[in-house]
């Protein structure tokens, strides 16, 4: 098996080096979270497609539900773009399991 960078001639272990400059550390806590906020959102945003879907909601709910929906996009879509990530950052690869997020 060829060796990946930096891992020391081990493919699939950690670097023997961790970038701790405070700006990468930022970076990736950003990046943590905002995928967990994106997985929840999604998750919130087919539930609600769901209820609408079985009629549990009134109509003044429903507008209510995809407004708020859409500015939640809106602001991750800021919240990404202000610590220069893009949608496909967020998609954690889970290795066997595939990609955290769902492909649309």
């Amino acid at each position: 098996m060829p060796e990946q960078p930096g891992t020391g001639g081990h493919a699939g272990r950690l670097p023997h080096r961790i970038e701790t400059d405070s700006e990468s550390v930022q970076r990736d806590l950003a990046k943590l979270v905002l995928t967990i906020i994106e997985l929840i959102r999604q998750l919130m945003e087919r539930q609600a497609l769901r209820r609408v879907d079985e009629g549990n909601l009134h109509e003044d709910q429903e507008e209510e539900l995809g407004m708020a929906l859409m500015k939640l996009e809106e602001a991750m879509g800021e919240l990404r773009d202000h610590f220069g990530l893009t949608t496909e950052d967020l998609n954690i690869d889970l290795g066997p399991l595939g990609p955290l997020l769902p492909r649309d």
